[in-house]
């Protein structure tokens, strides 16, 4: 069975990170493309209608574009070197995407493809955007983790597209979210997750913990947060206002990625090591099924409708497409003929509105 020791992603296990200002001299991004093969299943699905989905291929060196209703690509896809991380604006007409290769953000155009980097720091993981859709926060993991290695989330004002502030987090920052209001922003990090003030820009608390922090999601009234611990093998319930953890949920196979329904009834974790995603109902904190996917499955989102859950799978380089009614997986997006599956490696999934 794959074991993930690691918890930065092997593309990314290359010893520490440069120094140099300048950018550095990666290799030009190559392999294979992903491309519609076979043809999307013909089963009725209710998601979709105005809606697309951009998926960060880390191995594929692109984020493709998917049509949310017919599982179909739209237009080339963006260029990126080894990129984990893609966000939207509230209004679909920019993408923001963590170029984990180099030392950027791109800010591109979803209609055109044109992009544009602004330079954010070493390897930047993670990005999200504010749901006033003012401000881009942006993950800079850095070359390695401990003492030198880097602590920023880097702050984009989205109408400049320049970066406005650093905010001084733990050591190698990892996934960043937004509450629902935008008042507050988590970020997991190697000794716990930073509690950010958006509109002071600082950390106002630090949820120290030792469980190895990745994934991490808010419920929609901002009040609990949900972390995927992959070393403690577990999620934490915290409470966002106090840091307070209300509940441990067991979880072998090491959660890895974790997003919430609409609702927040449900939440969706993926165990990297078991192949499947677990439910967990939110006002039990029981796990009340496990949904087989695809083989390292690393990131997970929910449709803005909330009637599917999108499971992007490392090593299958495929998502699973997961309706939430049934709980049974209704389609898989997959690349073409010739297109080898560990070379897609879909780290990153994001909804948007049709530009």
């Amino acid at each position: 069975m794959w074991k993930k020791l690691s918890r930065r992603h092997p593309l990314l296990a290359t010893g520490a990170a440069p120094s140099p200002p300048v950018r550095p001299a990666n290799s030009a991004p190559g392999g294979p493309k992903w491309t519609q093969s076979p043809p999307p299943p013909s089963r009725s699905r209710l998601a979709g209608e105005g809606y697309r989905a951009y998926v960060a291929l880390a191995g594929g060196y692109g984020v493709s574009i998917v049509d949310l209703a017919t599982l179909t690509f739209v237009g080339k896809g963006i260029s990126t070197d080894a990129g984990q991380g893609v966000a939207v604006t509230p209004d679909g007409k920019k993408l923001y995407i963590a170029n984990t290769g180099q030392y950027e953000v791109l800010v591109a155009d979803p209609v055109t493809g044109a992009a544009r980097p602004v330079r954010v720091g070493p390897y930047p993981r993670d990005v999200a955007v504010s749901p006033d859709g003012g401000t881009a926060y942006v993950a800079v993991t850095g070359g390695d983790t401990g003492a030198g290695g880097s602590d920023v989330v880097a702050v984009i004002d989205t109408a400049t597209d320049q970066v406005v502030r650093d905010i001084r987090v733990g050591t190698a920052p990892r996934k960043v979210v937004f509450a629902r209001g935008g008042a507050r922003a988590y970020v997991t990090h190697d000794g716990g997750v930073a509690v950010i003030d958006v509109a002071a820009g600082s950390v106002v608390r630090e949820i120290r913990d030792q469980g190895g922090p990745e994934g991490i999601a808010v419920d929609p009234a901002g009040r609990t947060l949900y972390v995927a611990e992959p070393l403690a093998g577990r999620v934490s319930v915290i409470d966002a206002a106090s840091g307070r953890v209300r509940a441990r949920i067991p979880l072998p196979d090491q959660p890895w990625a974790v997003d919430l329904t609409p609702d927040g009834r449900r939440a969706y974790v993926t165990q990297i090591n078991g192949n499947v995603v677990a439910v967990v109902d939110t006002a039990t904190h029981k796990v009340t099924a496990r949904i087989a996917v695809g083989k390292l499955p690393e990131s997970v989102a929910v449709t803005p409708d909330g009637t599917e859950v999108w499971v992007g799978n490392g090593i299958s380089g495929s998502v699973s497409v997961i309706d939430v009614a049934s709980g049974a997986v209704v389609g898989t997006v997959v690349g073409g003929v010739g297109t080898k599956p560990i070379n897609a490696a879909p780290l990153g999934i994001a909804f948007g509105r049709t530009p």
